[in-house]
């Protein structure tokens, strides 16, 4: 099948420019990561401070209430991310009306029916994405709070302190890690809703998702307040 036939060329460097953004941050962000000079990784020396804080309390409640917030927060998006997923299924059906605004936009172009139903497929794809990404978050911080409530009293730990704080600090950097892909994905399907306008459009608004995510994760106000 030639999908030139079905899609012309400025469609296609749009979403090739904009998969080549998505995925080459991901993996820019996870070598930073390794290096510790992200957000994300910061935050995951907090996070292993406060295994080690949690060993050290006999009465880990505290730690127990902590996962269960951080667990409300991901059960929303995951639950949202669930409506929007129906809304977008719904969508597919408005073609016409929506080529009908766009005529009233002197820079739009018009979308075939074959492009409304790959951007809104595309859309579909990276809530599915964001799903999957913030149900295995929650999952995770299941597994910590289990984890937790397992965990002898610190008078008890002799020869596996570091083992178990190895193990908790993994457990929940691992869930935070999943989370934030989740939270990216939100990021980059915003994104998209430029291509419903123009391919070139689509391309602008990759790219400025991509300097506000990077600018948030390494040169914001906040990683140098918790870097210091």
């Amino acid at each position: 099948m030639d999908i030139t036939a079905y899609i012309d060329w400025q469609d296609l460097s749009a979403l090739i420019f904009f998969i080549a953004c998505w995925y080459g941050y991901s993996l820019f962000t996870d070598h930073e990561s390794q290096r510790g000079k992200s957000l994300l990784a910061i935050t995951n020396r907090y996070r292993g401070l406060w295994i080690r804080e949690m060993i050290r309390r006999d009465n880990r409640t505290i730690d127990t209430i902590m996962i269960g917030n951080l667990q409300r927060s991901i059960t929303f998006f995951a639950n949202t991310t669930i409506f929007i997923l129906l809304g977008l299924m719904s969508m597919l059906g408005y073609y016409e009306r929506w080529n009908s605004i766009m005529s009233n936009i002197p820079f739009a172009k018009p979308s075939t029916p074959f492009m409304w139903e790959l951007k809104i497929f595309l859309l579909i794809l990276i809530f599915i994405f964001a799903f999957f990404k913030y149900t295995w978050s929650l999952r995770q911080y299941n597994y910590a709070s289990v984890f937790v409530n397992s965990v002898p009293p610190h008078t008890e730990l002799v020869t596996n302190y570091e083992h178990i704080l190895k193990k908790g600090t993994y457990l929940t950097s691992n869930a935070a890690h999943h989370f934030n892909a989740g939270l990216r994905a939100y990021y980059f399907a915003l994104a998209v809703l430029g291509w419903f306008v123009h391919p070139y459009c689509f391309m602008v608004t990759t790219a400025w998702t991509l300097i506000v995510t990077h600018r948030r994760e390494y040169h914001s106000k906040t990683l140098s307040n918790l870097a210091d």
